[in-house]
């Protein structure tokens, strides 16, 4: 594989006695969609921030295309990035707004607009040109502020959970339009975000951080399917987990779309609670089986519509369910999730 287009390397960042980041090294290459994903306080922000240059590494440090970036400016960095705030000018239009860092950066008026009117267009925004932000909706303003960003042609682009104000229709349609600009014009970007939907339908690599440490690198498909720790098991997804009642020490885990049902065979179990999400119905089922490992404790399983009508499942219906043993994770230490 070619060399890291972008190498944070080794970065560590202190403030006062507290640790914000813990040797933090990823590669990330030409062209990818990555994203940090952690819960609030794990040093994914910091993280960004310092490849911006807008927070200095205690140590470590940050290679462009092989060139040591680490003592640069954020104005010497050529990266575009979108904040969870938008960061527009109240009084100027959605034009103006992209036109003022391409003068900024002496291009000509004329030049300046072009490339402002091109942008729009390219997130869909043309008809809303002389719109002050005000006039706009959050999902509108947040496409200004990603043309904005991308109007300058920069090396990287960097979105600091560039959705998270919006709701949850907005968001996924905004999910789905910056990856489709991402990929048309491909650059690089880093995406901090705390929504594991978004970093699974987002990102071609996912970098999961916890206590200011990196806990897993891979795609979403990766983390999702064998997660490296509880703690990832946990944060991502939905999930089961239980003791091994043969082996000291040892966790087992399983999702809740890896559980069958059955009228005839499998562990023996009652429904505890259903809770219907639409395509789904998440079941709580309660393990009846004295001979299981997972006996008395509740297990959460996804189940279709059809198959609640198939079993005809109701609060407190007993039925089998087996797990899908070649989807069963095993992790050596117990941890208390």
């Amino acid at each position: 594989m070619a060399d890291p287009y972008l190498k944070i390397n080794c970065i560590h960042k202190q403030f006062g006695s507290f640790t914000a980041l813990q040797d933090i090294s990823i590669d990330i290459h030409k062209n990818e969609f990555v994203c940090l994903l952690g819960p609030s306080g794990c040093g994914k922000t910091t993280l960004l921030r310092i490849v911006a240059g807008l927070e200095e590494a205690t140590s470590g440090n940050i290679l462009l295309n092989g060139q040591d970036i680490s003592k640069l400016p954020p104005a010497k960095r050529n990266f575009g990035i979108v904040f969870q705030s938008y960061a527009l000018f109240p009084n100027l239009t959605a034009l103006q707004n992209i036109e003022f860092g391409l003068k900024a950066r002496k291009r000509s008026k004329k030049e300046a607009k072009e490339i402002a009117l091109e942008t729009l267009a390219l997130v869909d925004l043309l008809h809303h040109k002389d719109k002050y932000p005000a006039q706009l909706s959050g999902g509108q303003q947040q496409r200004v502020a990603l043309a904005r960003a991308i109007s300058l042609s920069p090396d990287f682009l960097l979105l600091d959970e560039p959705l998270s104000a919006l709701d949850a229709k907005v968001r996924e349609k905004l999910r789905r339009e910056i990856r489709t600009i991402q990929e048309k014009l491909q650059i690089t970007t880093i995406m901090v975000t705390h929504d594991q939907d978004e970093a699974l339908s987002m990102a071609d690599k996912i970098v999961v951080m916890n206590n200011a440490e990196v806990m897993q690198v891979g795609t979403p498909q990766e983390v999702y399917q064998t997660p490296a720790n509880p703690f990832i098991a946990d944060f991502i997804g939905s999930i089961n987990f239980w003791e091994d009642a043969q082996t000291l020490k040892t966790q087992r885990a399983i999702r809740p779309e890896h559980i069958r049902l059955s009228n005839q065979e499998g562990i023996f179990a009652k429904v505890e609670e259903m809770e219907f999400r639409g395509p789904i119905y998440r079941i709580q089922f309660k393990i009846l089986d004295q001979s299981s490992d997972l006996y008395g404790k509740c297990i959460k399983v996804d189940v279709s519509i059809q198959e609640v009508h198939t079993f005809n499942l109701s609060r407190d219906a007993t039925i089998y369910i087996s797990l899908l043993a070649e989807r069963i994770l095993t992790y050596k230490e117990q941890v208390v999730v």
